[in-house]
């Protein structure tokens, strides 16, 4: 289960930015997490209730944006949405797709004391 290991550098990241910026406790973490991320969003919540305990972050709330998958279809030329890698184009049914967002997970607000 990668998501544990993605949770413990999120907290991580949590706990520099905390030295960094002054704050003693994080109450709600946003994280963006895109369709084609490889990131099971259940697994995510789990690991981040796991990796948290006893740390600034115990207790935090943890809210997830799922982004879509996108991708520029090199055949039609158009922006499609996808819904996995190595999907056909929708609108051609071209295989060759360049993925040009939903690929990613970041953390995008916190919600701190």
């Amino acid at each position: 289960m990668h998501e544990l290991s993605l949770c413990e550098s999120l907290l991580q990241i949590m706990e520099r930015s905390a030295v960094e910026q002054g704050y003693s406790r994080v109450k709600r973490v946003w994280l963006e997490i895109g369709a084609l991320a490889g990131v099971e969003v259940e697994a995510m919540r789990f690991g981040f209730d796991v990796a948290t305990r006893g740390s600034l972050a115990e207790g935090a709330g943890l809210e997830i944006i799922e982004l879509p998958g996108e991708a520029w279809c090199m055949a039609c030329a158009k922006k499609v949405p996808v819904r996995q890698r190595y999907d056909e184009c929708p609108a051609c049914g071209g295989c060759q797709l360049q993925v040009t967002g939903g690929d990613q997970m970041r953390i995008k607000e916190l919600e701190v004391e």
